[in-house]
């Protein structure tokens, strides 16, 4: 399981979700430079596409984009994304520290030595230039949370709630939302193909499904409360024997 996703969050139709994604894995071809092997897999945080090494070399990993899914990432697109971190050059006013473009868990960002700021979309990694990442570091840096991400699609009308109905990226992974109703996208429903009626399908089931059932904590709640009782009793009872013994 994710550890950003909490026991009592799981349901059955999440749990089938990471079983099938955890068996997920294809052959993409090979690095033409090297000869090795590429595939693209799930895993903990996320699908990534990775290299098998031949004679003892090291794995080359790196994370699918948020824009793409691993049933339809290729070869082209691996190969991009494994030459991350990608070298802008050199700060000479900053002893010609190393200027680099790379793609992180919480995602992209322009790094010089322990300095790090966000970039924009994970297609800047590939275009940003050496003065705008110089630009950024130049920034103060923010605090506190990031402002909410852009859609990465918006496909139209509702029919139920008439609202506009967008793509979004989630906890979870992508999902379709009016604003009041949020719905997962599915095994083989990708942001670049899902259609409006495909999202208003996926928003009816959620509406049907009715709002999430909060897990209940009143046992655990007694029990500590028995517990606590327990030990204060017991604390009684061995201050009124010891007094007892005193007096004695």
């Amino acid at each position: 399981m994710p550890e950003d996703l909490p026991p009592d969050e799981l349901t059955v139709e999440k749990a089938l979700n990471l079983l099938e994604k955890q068996s997920d894995e294809r052959l993409l071809g090979q690095d033409p430079a090297t000869g090795e092997p590429i595939l693209v897999r799930a895993g903990r945080y996320g699908p990534y596409v990775t290299t098998q090494p031949l004679d003892g070399g090291e794995t080359r990993t790196s994370s699918l984009f948020k824009t793409m899914s691993i049933e339809t990432v290729g070869l082209e697109d691996a190969l991009r994304l494994l030459s991350l971190p990608r070298v802008l050059g050199t700060d000479p006013a900053n002893n010609d520290e190393e200027v680099t473009a790379q793609n992180g868990r919480y995602g992209p960002y322009v790094k010089r030595g322990t300095e790090s700021r966000s970039l924009e979309s994970e297609e800047q990694l590939f275009s940003v230039t050496l003065d705008e990442a110089l630009a950024l570091l130049a920034q103060p840096k923010t605090r506190g949370r990031r402002a909410a991400a852009a859609p990465l699609r918006e496909l139209g009308k509702d029919p139920v709630s008439g609202a506009s109905v967008t793509v979004k990226e989630g906890r979870f992974g992508p999902y379709v939302t009016d604003g009041e109703t949020n719905a997962s996208l599915r095994k083989g429903d990708s942001v670049e193909d899902i259609t409006i009626d495909r999202a208003a399908e996926l928003l009816a089931e959620r509406r049907a499904k009715g709002p999430a059932t909060p897990r209940k904590r009143t046992a655990r709640k007694t029990t500590a409360a028995k517990k606590t009782a327990a030990k204060k009793t017991t604390a009684k009872k061995s201050a009124a024997k010891k007094a007892a013994r005193k007096k004695a």
